[in-house]
Parts: structure tokens; C-alpha cells; sequence
């Protein structure tokens, strides 16, 4: 909602300011969205007359003006403009005079003495662009101050309503806030009956009397189409967005800008039978007035006569019914439409207007005779011509049922206290009918008021009224116990500060998926349906988080991001045994892209590779050691993937991205991804006390021979299943094929420390540690050590 400042304080009048009155209103809950000049400042601009022009000796394009600004003798101008005329009224900046960015000083042009500017629109910064001079009607008063004369010392406010506040879509509805809000005055416009001068009529019929329960027509005939819109409306009309189009749509829109009451006019020799508001016929079109045709649902209200539908009721007219420059006689019409019959038809036509915007949400359907009163009268006195009576057709109208509303109550929510005096006052500045019954006050809402329906409605209003600036802040009072942590329990917090620390960036995606990314990444030719997707390509649940990661890189890598470590923690969905919803588990999953490291100059660049996010895995597991056991995923390359375990228990996967879905999504190379159970990274083994030795750790390494089809992690397993208690660390440090190897083998060398806690070890107790795990190399796992 965008209107006037000058225009809203011919309504209500506080002794604020523009900034004041713009906080006071977002503070009452109707946002200021923009607050901003009509006009930059600028002085010494005021209106002149073009008394005389002469060519300019030395420049073709130029004319050398007299301008008669009221002064004793006339000014000389050197002006440039196409459009400068004798006679001419327009705005002329003075010697001394400040525009926006420009001063004028006393110069030559060409060596002609100028003592001024005459101005376009552009720049007394009124318009981006201007083809000429702004040409003012010819009654503008000569030496009149321009800022004046134009009403430019105003301001524009940009309302951003709540959809439950259609009141306020209106100047009078926003005056009644202000005046509610300031405890200031309210001149509302007087609105008389528009006296009948004949006694035609139209005939007016409501086939759907639940769609339309009020509905006002009257005839006037013999204006002048072609009567010019009062400039202060227009300035009223263009400050408020709108565009001048005619006289009559002009005035229709400004009651839809002062009432909000949107209002349509028909050329009456177009209409034939009579009026008749019923609901649209299968596959009837009509020709709008943005020339559009429009194919028309069988729930869509419309205005029509005997022959034809004439208008989409509350959204946009006919065009072949419309107002033109030839019509004498007009039908204008005021209606109230319910909501219901209004919502989501004009989105179905791809249309979008003020009347269908403030229908939907709600008009006052008490003042729909006094807009057609108000919108009579400002068309005979501007267009002329004679109005008949009023055709109106009333059914069941909204009922406004009182709403009880207690003071006890009122101040324990608010935690203010509040007694009935109070509680009376703020309605009273609200123009709220009430009546008291003991402690209780029985409200009646006004029609314009459809956001009132239960007490905390009324609640709500004394706390807007009272000032939420003005409620003090209290701290609660209660009682706090720590809560009990579990030591053997991580948070979810601890993991993704983990992955943080190791460069990784979180993500959140939809849990509505593309069906394709269910079959890509996990395999799954039934996935869960949604009844009512919110988009095509999100129509079932995920029961992977790797298509998100994936698309989330395609979405950097679109952005030129040529490293890309990401990770989510996310529900996901899998599916029961009839096709419901099965379980629910929660997963840690990760990605990563690129370069194994940022540019460095101290090491030299490496794509990231299974191992990199292996390491990853393995600092998010700790304290606990996972297990990797070469396994196939749907989603992953089958050479270079695993399944991750924790204490012989399967808890997710990792590997790199199958080449075929890399091919599929666009991807210059394939990323690593892992995906594990949440539940299993939160368990964590309870902090145990462990000596640490004072003695000398002791290293040997055993290298060995074995088959190339030999998994290093079982014979890793093995060893540390069956070492000595000595043994502290034993890793695998190298692997090796080649001269000196056979075909069909690899060198494996570990890497063995030996420690204890009581004194230093012997050589030939390390000796005697060394053989107990070769022996269990060579018997188990068929090696050979290497010599």
C-alpha cells in the first residue's frame, strides 16, 4: 500500500513527523516498508512565463528567452529545449537557486548572458528521463514557488501489510490507525446521497447471493468522457502508483485508494437484458481488459448480462464493455465479494490486481453503497451528466458476532496491568462498539475489521495501542537444573564442528527429492511418494542425503567454486512393507571436490582422493576405529568404494562418485562421498583412565610378501587381535610392487611399537613380540617376509 503523506493528513493530522509516524505505524504492526521524498530538496525554482524567444546568434539550437517570473523586469534564459514555447508556463531556477547537484550562478552561453535555467522534470529529480521543459498548465501563477505549487514538499509511504490487515489497504482505513495510534482527531470526507435527477434504472440480478451478498448499480447518463481528471487527483493517483487512464476509471480508482472499495464502470449501451452475478459457464471466455482472453473456470464469479459475461467479478472488466472516449452513459457498479469466491482465480490467469488483492483478503461490505455515493458525486462533478437511484441487491452479509473480552486476562497475557478504564479508552480510539457485563466486555467488531474474531484479536490491540515499546521486558522466573549428559553420548553439535575443522561447509536440502536421484544414488525403484508435491522435480521422500550433496556441487560448481567440501546432517526416509512411511533414521553425509588442499606454494596441487576422505571418516569415528571393506554401492564407482563398520556393525559407506552419474550431472570430474548413521557417530565409549609409561617406546618393522588379492585390512586385524600386550601401535606404513616383487604380489611393511608401563623392554622380549606376529603372517595369511 503506497500513498501520499499530504494526502493521509487531510484525513488525520498528528504532531509527528514523517519518520515519527512511520515508526509509530510499524510499531502498531503496519510496516513501513520505504519512506521517501516526493522531490530532493531544492530551492529558488518558481513558475515563469516565456514572454518572448529570439534565435541565438551563435548556435542554431539554442533560443534566447524572456521570462516573466514576477519580478519587475523579465529575466534572460539561453534555453536548449525542443518544447519551449511563447506563452509557455514552466518551472525557471533563479540566479542563486540550489538544484539537485546544480547551482545556478550568472553565465555566457555562447556570449549570451543567461540568468537562470529553465527545468525539466529530470532535473528538479521528478523523473529519470525528460524529452523537454515541464510544461505547467497555463493557470500556474507566475512567480509561485514550484515546491509549493506542486505539492512537492510530501512523502511516500510504502506499507507492508500482514494479509490479515485489508482495512488498512485503504487511506481512510489508515487514517483510522493513525488516529487510533496518535489519539489524534479523524475528519473522515462527508459522503451524501447523490441526488436522483432521473429515474432510470438497470436491472440487477445475484444468482449466487453466498459469492456476491451485496451488490449496488446505478445509471448516469450524459457525462463528458473527455473531461479532464482534477490535477490535485491526479497527483493523488500517480503518488499512490496508479496511472490516469480516463475521468471515470480515475475516479473509480481513487475510492478503491481512499474507501477500499474496488469499483468497475460499464459502457451502458454495451450491455443488454440486464446484470446478472453468477458463476462462469464451462469453457466461457471473455476478452479482458489487458486484451487478454481468458478461458474461464466453472468456479470463476462473473458479471454478465443477457448474452455475455461482461467482467471477472473483483479481478478485471471486459474490454468490450469498457469505458471509451465515446461513451455517454455508464453503469457503475460497487459490490461486495466473498473471499472464498475471489482467492486464486486471478493467479489461475496469470493476472494479478488491485481489486482482486483487496477482495481476497477482505473489503468492508457496510460501505459498498457509500463508495457508490462517493464515486456518483466526484463523477458528476467532474464529468457532468445526471445519476439515477441506487439498484441493490442484499443477501446474508457476514455476521460481526461479540467477542468477550476479559481485563484479568487481557493483563496476564500482556503482563501489564490494565484495568477497565484503560481497556475502554483503547477502544474507544479503535471505534470499537462494546457493552459491559460485570468484569467482561462484550466487543463488536466493525465490518471492516475481519481480523477480530476471538479475545486475543482484542488482546492484541491493546498491546499495539498501549505501545510494545511501553511493555516491560521481564525476565521469567523459574527454577534450573542442569541436565544430565551422558559420557557415553556425543552431540550432533561436537561432529559438525569436526567436519568444520577440517574445512568442510554445512548444507540443508529438501527431504522432497527427484525421483531420478532415488534410482541414482540408492538404488531405490520405489520410492515414497508424495500425494501433493510442491514441484514435479520434488516429488518423493529421500532416503539418501548424497543427491543434495551432488546437487549442491553442480550449484557451486556453476559459480566457478573449483574446491567444494560439503557435509549434511539430515532425515531420511525409508519405506515400509505396504508403501507408509517406514523408518525415520537420521545421517552424517559428506562431499568433496577438487583439490585436495588450498593453493599453496609450499606443496604441490593434488585432486582429493579416497584416502583424503577416508582420514576424514576415521576423525569423525574417533575416538572409535572404523573398519573399510570393499563392498558395491548403487551411487558409487565399484572399484573405489567401501562400507564403513563400527564394532562389527555396518553403519554407512564411502567412495567415489559412479562415472555414469558423473557423466549424467554434469560433472568434470567425480567427487568422494561418504554417508553414515547419525545413531552410531553419536555412541561414544566412556573415557577410561590408562597409565602413561615412562619408559622408552621400542619401533620394529616387519615387511612381508603376500598374494595381490590379500585385504590388507584383515591381515590388520589379525595382528591386533592376536599381539602381545607390548604392542601399543601397529599400522600399515608401506606398499610396494615391482623389481624384486613376483607377479601377482605386493610388499606389505607395518610398522610395530612396543611399549610398557613398568619398565624398559629387552631386545629379547621385542624379539620374542616380532616373532609371535610374523608367525601369525605366515600361518594365517600365508606371507612370506621379505629379505
Amino acid at each position: 500500500m503506497k500513498f501520499s503523506e499530504n494526502w493521509l493528513r487531510t484525513f488525520v493530522n498528528p504532531g509527528l513527523s514523517s519518520a515519527e509516524l512511520a515508526h509509530r505505524l510499524t510499531m502498531a504492526g503496519l510496516e513501513v516498508e520505504a519512506l521517501e521524498p516526493v522531490a530532493p530538496p531544492f530551492e529558488g525554482v518558481v513558475v515563469g512565463e516565456v514572454m518572448a524567444l529570439e534565435k541565438h546568434p551563435d548556435a542554431d539550437r539554442l533560443q534566447v528567452c524572456r521570462i516573466n517570473v514576477g519580478a519587475e523586469s523579465l529575466l534572460q534564459v539561453v534555453c536548449g529545449a525542443a518544447n519551449v514555447h511563447v506563452g509557455a508556463r514552466v518551472p525557471c531556477a533563479q540566479v542563486g537557486a540550489q538544484l539537485p547537484g546544480i547551482a545556478i550562478k550568472r553565465a555566457k552561453v555562447r556570449g549570451v548572458e543567461s540568468s537562470g535555467m529553465l527545468c525539466s522534470a529530470k532535473e528538479l529529480g521528478l523523473a529519470e528521463e525528460a524529452d523537454g521543459l515541464l510544461l505547467l498548465p497555463a493557470d500556474a501563477p507566475i512567480g509561485a514557488d514550484i515546491r509549493a505549487y506542486l505539492d512537492l514538499d510530501d512523502a511516500l509511504f510504502t506499507l507492508k501489510l500482514t494479509p490479515n490487515r485489508s482495512d488498512c489497504l485503504s487511506l481512510a482505513g489508515v487514517a483510522r490507525e493513525v488516529s487510533a495510534i496518535a489519539a489524534a482527531s479523524l475528519a473522515m470526507p462527508e459522503i451524501g446521497a447523490a441526488v436522483a435527477a432521473i429515474g432510470d434504472t438497470f436491472p440487477v440480478a445475484v444468482a449466487e447471493p453466498a459469492a456476491c451478498p451485496r451488490y449496488c448499480g446505478r445509471v448516469v447518463r450524459g457525462i463528458a468522457p473527455a473531461a479532464p481528471t482534477p490535477v490535485w487527483m491526479l497527483r493523488r493517483l500517480e503518488r499512490s502508483g496508479l496511472r490516469s487512464i480516463s475521468a471515470v476509471v480515475d475516479v473509480t480508482n481513487y475510492v478503491m485508494l481512499e474507501l477500499g472499495q474496488p469499483m468497475h464502470a460499464f459502457d451502458l449501451h454495451s450491455l443488454a437484458g440486464g446484470i446478472t452475478v453468477r458463476f462462469a459457464r464451462p469453457q466461457e471466455q471473455l476478452k479482458l481488459l489487458n486484451e487478454q482472453t481468458a478461458t474461464l473456470d466453472a468456479d470463476m464469479l462473473v458479471i454478465a448480462d443477457a448474452d455475455k459475461a461482461l467482467a471477472l467479478a473483483g479481478i478485471m472488466g471486459g474490454l468490450d464493455s469498457a469505458v471509451s472516449d465515446g461513451t455517454r452513459d455508464i453503469f457503475l457498479e460497487s459490490a461486495f465479494f466473498s473471499p472464498d469466491a475471489i482467492t486464486g482465480r486471478a493467479r489461475r490467469l496469470g493476472l494479478s490486481t488491485d481489486s482482486c488483492y483487496r477482495f481476497e483478503r477482505g473489503v468492508d461490505f457496510a460501505a459498498t453503497r457509500e463508495a457508490m455515493e462517493r464515486a456518483t458525486a466526484l463523477i458528476l462533478e467532474i464529468c457532468g451528466g445526471a445519476a439515477g437511484p441506487i439498484v441493490e441487491v442484499s443477501g446474508e452479509l457476514p455476521r460481526r458476532e461479540p467477542i468477550p473480552l476479559r481485563v484479568a486476562r487481557a493483563s496476564r497475557v500482556l503482563g501489564i496491568a490494565l484495568d477497565a478504564a484503560q481497556v475502554e479508552a483503547h477502544l474507544r480510539r479503535l471505534q470499537l462498539g462494546f457493552a459491559w457485563s460485570e468484569d467482561c466486555c462484550f466487543v463488536i467488531p466493525p465490518s471492516y475489521r475481519f481480523d477480530l474474531s476471538i479475545e486475543v484479536d482484542l488482546i492484541e490491540e491493546l498491546a499495539r495501542l498501549y505501545g510494545y515499546d511501553n511493555i516491560p521486558a521481564t525476565p521469567p522466573r523459574a527454577s534450573l537444573t542442569i541436565l544430565e549428559q551422558p559420557e557415553s553420548r556425543r552431540r550432533t553439535g561436537e561432529l559438525k564442528a569436526a567436519l568444520a575443522g577440517r574445512d568442510y561447509q554445512e548444507i540443508i536440502s529438501y527431504s522432497f527429492v527427484n525421483e531420478a536421484w532415488e534410482r541414482d544414488f540408492a538404488g531405490n525403484d520405489h520410492p515414497l511418494a508424495l500425494e501433493n508435491p510442491i514441484a514435479s522435480h520434488m516429488s518423493v521422500m529421500r532416503s539418501t542425503l548424497m543427491g543434495g550433496l551432488v546437487e549442491a556441487l553442480r550449484y557451486n560448481l556453476n559459480r566457478r567454486q573449483e574446491r567444494v567440501r560439503l557435509f549434511e546432517f539430515g532425515c531420511c526416509f525409508l519405506g515400509g512393507s505396504g508403501g507408509e512411511v517406514g523408518a525415520q533414521p537420521m545421517r552424517a553425509a559428506g562431499l568433496c571436490y577438487g583439490a585436495a588442499k588450498p593453493d599453496q606454494w609450499g606443496e604441490a596441487q593434488r585432486p582429493v582422493d579416497f584416502y583424503d576422505v577416508k582420514a576424514d571418516v576415521e576423525a569423525l569415528c574417533w575416538p572409535r576405529v572404523p573398519r573399510f571393506t570393499a563392498a558395491q554401492h548403487p551411487a558409487l564407482h565399484p572399484g573405489q568404494s567401501a562400507q564403513i563398520w563400527l564394532d562389527d556393525q555396518p553403519v554407512g559407506w564411502i567412495g567415489t562418485l559412479h562415472p555414469t552419474w558423473q557423466q549424467k550431472y554434469d560433472l568434470p570430474a567425480s567427487p568422494v562421498l561418504f554417508e553414515l548413521e547419525l545413531a552410531a557417530l553419536l555412541e561414544c565409549p566412556v573415557p577410561a583412565y590408562v597409565e602413561v609409561s615412562k619408559f622408552p617406546p621400542v619401533r620394529r618393522d616387519i615387511a612381508v610378501v603376500v598374494d595381490e588379492a590379500s585385504v590388507v585390512q584383515t591381515l590388520l586385524d589379525g595382528l591386533r587381535e592376536a599381539s602381545p600386550s607390548t604392542v601399543i601401535e601397529l599400522d600399515l606404513f608401506d606398499v610396494y610392487r615391482g623389481q624384486g616383487i613376483d607377479p601377482g604380489k605386493k610388499s606389505l611393511a607395518f610398522r610395530v611399537l612396543m611399549q610398557d608401563t613398568r619398565k624398559t623392554l629387552t631386545d629379547a622380549e621385542v624379539d620374542e613380540a616380532i616373532a609371535q606376529l610374523t608367525q601369525i603372517l605366515t600361518t594365517r595369511f600365508n606371507a612370506k617376509l621379505r629379505t
